[in-house]
């Protein structure tokens, strides 16, 4: 591929049905080879991020698009490039107000299409909510959420021992929301 052409390669967004992000990726991938075109179709990704899910005291890393249903192709464009797109099973079309010329990204658009948008955490929790503390000295016992400081995946709660509320610092990890 010379200078020129991988200048004239833009990022283009395809709409896919939900769930078929992976299948299509995979497949553009694939027919790009088989049909030397890997020239023309240079990447595909699907916009995706790293979360942290605490749940019931249970720490899990899971990854979750960021966009349901979007493919983002790095391609020079060609009406054989978009034919080979468009005739792949889940793919409903580019993204533009012409299905026939799409509109390709700025590069603050694709920046902001979170191919790399970092790692978050999600708790089940929230202030207000009644936990029961497990994993610590005070195993058992029950209170009530204060705050939640995420960065530090601590809780405060305030915890009714021996009838008196004492505010204690938690890790997320050990406490669970009662229903």
């Amino acid at each position: 591929m010379s200078k020129d052409e991988s200048c004239s390669a833009q990022w283009y967004v395809i709409h896919t049905y939900s769930g078929y992000e992976k299948k299509v990726s995979e497949t553009i991938l694939r027919k790009a080879e088989n049909l030397q075109m890997k020239d023309k179709i240079l990447e595909v990704q699907i916009p995706t991020e790293e979360v942290t899910e605490i749940t019931d005291g249970k720490e899990r890393e899971v990854t979750r698009k960021t966009y349901p249903g979007y493919v983002l192709v790095h391609m020079i464009y060609s009406d054989e490039a978009a034919y080979l797109i468009r005739s792949i099973r889940g793919v409903t079309g580019f993204l533009g107000a012409d299905p026939n010329q799409p509109i390709a990204l700025t590069p603050a658009e694709v920046a902001s299409m979170g191919v790399d948008l970092g790692r978050t955490v999600e708790v089940n929790i929230s202030a207000g909510d009644s936990v029961r503390i497990t994993g610590t000295a005070m195993d058992g016992f029950t209170g009530v959420v204060q705050s939640i400081n995420i960065e530090e995946r601590t809780c405060n709660v305030l915890v009714s021992m021996f009838g008196q509320e004492t505010p204690t610092t938690l890790a997320l990890t050990d406490v669970r929301k009662i229903d």
